[in-house]
């Protein structure tokens, strides 16, 4: 009786402990995994993936060209943990027949919890707040010290109603918002009618919106979408915050609108590049938050995105359907 040949598998990261335990009991499977939390070095990544059936990668891992030929003929199937694929080169994935599995809708309730979050801390000053509590900045009750910007009566703009579009407004609604707007790349009227939500151009949303919430994919026509032009159109008393994708903002126009009062503050959860130097000029603006993008950073949320990022793998190495497949 001959032997099995074991499928090799590359992991590129620690996983979440679910995920690890859904690949350890895959029999047919070799399983090799970059044991770190830090990222593996390009050169590390190249040779480890020689020969490799399936890689199991995050959305910090540029999988492009060089890193296919590298591989070789044997790679049949690469999973993502993660919604986004802006780091695959998926036409050269087409091009060689490689299945893409990634890990959409079930990020989507912790992303929107944080976008909510990060709204909240930003509009209403808790890290200017919280510092002035650590520094003695807090001498009595003053009628406008510390002052922000509310929910109650406001208008919201979201660009992208997607399914975290639409999640991050379902969490918005009960604070009292008084009227959604959205933007994208066509009407959704079906998903919008819960939130009585209108479809308009993108300058009219910047400049009608006292919230704007960046929801949208990374795109060639989103791209740089939030410029100069577009924190022009925005109210001074405005608020801005990125969810989606670092890309998706002109860093140098956002931190001069920032500092020129053209908006009143912005939070992101996402930036370019990431991690952000600790230089950063946008890191030196009370008026900005950043976060390290923590959208799905919850225990329950990374453990079903590493369950489904494996069985992804999986699937695709036996030939039967994906769970989550990306269509190329």
């Amino acid at each position: 009786m001959r032997p099995v040949r074991l499928m090799k598998v590359f992991i590129t990261r620690r996983i979440p402990p679910e995920g690890s335990a859904a690949l350890a009991r895959a029999a047919d499977c070799e399983v090799e995994q970059w044991d770190s939390d830090e990222p593996i070095p390009r050169e590390d990544l190249e040779h480890r993936m020689a020969g490799a059936h399936g890689l199991l990668c995050l959305l910090s891992d540029r999988i492009d060209k060089k890193l296919l030929d590298a591989a070789g003929a044997n790679l049949k199937v690469i999973s993502t943990m993660s919604v986004g694929v802006d780091h695959l080169a998926l036409d050269e994935i087409k091009k060689r027949g490689i299945r893409v599995g990634y890990t959409p809708g079930v990020l989507t309730d912790a992303t929107a919890e944080l976008a909510v979050s990060l709204l909240l801390t930003t509009c209403r000053r808790l890290p200017e707040a919280i510092e002035e509590v650590k520094n003695g900045g807090w001498t009595s009750w003053k009628p406008l010290w510390m002052c922000g910007h509310g929910l109650s009566q406001s208008t919201v703009g979201i660009v992208g109603l997607g399914r975290i579009g639409q999640a991050i407004a379902r969490r918005l609604k009960p604070f009292g918002v008084q009227r959604f707007l959205y933007t994208g790349r066509q009407p959704r009227p079906q998903e919008a009618a819960e939130f009585q939500a209108e479809f308009v151009s993108t300058p009219e949303l910047a400049a009608e919106s006292d919230f704007i919430v960046v929801a949208c994919s990374l795109t060639p026509a989103t791209r740089g979408l939030c410029n100069k032009d577009f924190f022009q159109w925005m109210k001074k008393t405005a608020v801005f915050i990125n969810i989606s994708r670092g890309e998706v903002v002109d860093q140098d126009d956002l931190y001069q609108a920032l500092v020129s009062g053209q908006i009143a503050a912005a939070g992101l959860d996402v930036t370019t590049p990431e991690p952000l130097p600790t230089n950063h000029p946008l890191l030196t603006l009370k008026n900005c938050v950043i976060l390290p993008h923590i959208g799905s950073a919850t225990h329950r949320t990374r453990n079903i995105m590493s369950v489904l990022a494996a069985d992804n793998l999986l699937a695709g190495l036996r030939g039967e359907p994906m769970p989550s497949e990306l269509k190329l």
